[in-house]
């Protein structure tokens, strides 16, 4: 009897074959090689249990398949129609265009020649624009916060109130970053009251600092406490305690402008002498992924010589996009930074746009409606606020979000009540035509 696995082609064949010409030009032969390896083999695994022999033709599409997933675009972009403005896990705040491919002036002084400190146009910047003595930058707000701790309470004791021990998301815990830096955490009071003597009962000769952290995830209401930032800095200074505010997503406009409530600024805690601020780039600043820390030059200054220092320094990148948000804000144009841009579009203005969207998508065979709904800030911003929107919302939800998502580019929705909705609060208008594109080519009959 013949043996079934004789009659699938060998490697060499395969590859000399008409079907796979145009594939080694695209790819690459070295990629074609191992694609036709792990194709032939999962085939030879079929047979081999009982499966019938596949065509050459069909062996040749699985082979291209698998090459064309391998050869997609890492990071594609995609059209967030969720309805989180600051999206974490599509990349966080929308960035200012950059141009970034050639060499920089990254680390060269030009009207000296000489070598150049990386971080001096931004740290300027941003010592213009919060108005501090000192700033430094590092990768994320958790890397802050570790630095923060490894060079001034490495071995000593660190006061946090109990009602500020958050999981931020990615499940790190603040006593393990904390615990990472180097630091002890002690805490003081309870989960929804802690009063000013908490933190000075616990102050002793192995207290390195005192951290307030910004619960801008969750709020907690009723009966509860929390000592004024402006008496906890008094009582640091009179104890020789210095004192650091983790704000977390980083507040630094007022809010109200947009329709959203009030939060404490960034500056207005630089003003009640908190020796250090630290915040993300990425959520309220609009800007990329980034730790920033501002504040006094006595706790800013021994940052720029810690060994870990170089581990979490930003790339040019980075530096490029932080540095042209931040001018934005000086030039008082915060509508130049995208976040900002999409906050400030009418509710009016989304309504029609969500309109002309549904027409062009019943004119394609697509059942479509608008409807009211509710957008949020996102990124662990601004706890239990939303902004009004509109979307477009689509029946078989599920099906639709999936078809959707694998659309070119992929359209990222959300789903309730069974239907999947098209929220335009965080669209960019001038996406508007590439989402019924990539709708109708999706869902279009």
């Amino acid at each position: 009897m013949p043996n079934p696995l004789a009659a699938l082609p060998a490697v060499h064949r395969f590859l000399a074959s008409d079907e796979m010409a145009d594939a080694a030009r695209r790819y690459g032969s070295a990629a074609l090689r191992r694609a036709v390896r792990e194709v032939l083999a999962a085939a030879r695994s079929k047979v081999g249990q009982g499966g019938s022999v596949p065509a050459l033709a069909t062996l040749a599409t699985e082979v291209r398949a698998m090459l064309e997933r391998r050869a997609a675009v890492a990071y594609p972009e995609v059209v967030n129609a969720t309805g989180v403005l600051i999206h974490t896990n599509l990349g966080r705040a929308p960035l200012l265009a950059s141009q970034t491919s050639g060499y920089l002036a990254l680390e060269v002084d030009l009207a000296s020649g000489e070598r150049g400190e990386r971080l001096a146009p931004v740290n300027e910047r941003l010592i213009r624009y919060f108005g501090t003595e000192s700033a430094t930058v590092v990768t994320n707000n958790a890397a802050a916060l570790v630095l923060l701790l490894a060079a001034h309470a490495a071995g000593r004791e660190v006061i946090v109130s109990r009602g500020e021990l958050i999981e931020i998301g990615g499940s790190f815990r603040l006593p393990e970053i904390m615990a990472a830096g180097g630091a002890h955490l002690t805490e003081v009071g309870c989960t929804n009251r802690t009063h000013l003597e908490d933190y000075a009962r616990s102050i002793s000769e192995n207290t390195g600092g005192i951290l307030v952290v910004h619960r801008s995830n969750f709020r907690i209401d009723g009966f509860v406490e929390t000592p004024e930032l402006r008496d906890l800095v008094t009582l640091g200074r009179s104890r020789g305690i210095p004192v650091w505010v983790d704000e977390g997503s980083g507040c630094h406009l007022d809010l109200t402008p947009y329709g959203l409530r009030r939060e404490p600024t960034v500056q207005e805690v630089l003003a009640t002498g908190a020796d250090a601020v630290l915040f993300s780039g990425d959520k309220l600043l609009g800007g990329p992924q980034a730790g920033i820390l501002i504040g006094r030059s006595t706790a800013i200054a021994p940052l720029r010589h810690h060994p870990l220092r170089r581990a979490v320094r930003p790339d040019k990148n980075t530096l490029v996009v932080l540095a042209a948000t931040l001018d934005a804000f000086l030039a008082e144009r915060p509508n130049d930074v995208p976040l900002y841009r999409l906050l400030a579009i009418p509710e009016a203005a989304v309504r029609a746009r969500a309109g002309r969207i549904a027409r062009k998508l019943r004119l394609a065979g697509i059942e479509a409606e608008i409807r009211a709904t509710r957008a949020v800030l996102g990124g662990g911003t601004t706890p239990d606020q939303t902004l009004p929107s509109w979307a477009i919302s689509l029946r078989n939800g599920g099906s639709a979000a999936d078809r959707l998502r694998r659309a070119r580019p992929p359209v990222i929705s959300r789903i309730e009540d069974d239907l999947a909705l098209l929220d335009l609060r965080a669209v960019p208008p001038e996406q508007d035509s590439l989402l019924v594109r990539a709708a109708v080519a999706a869902l279009g009959v």
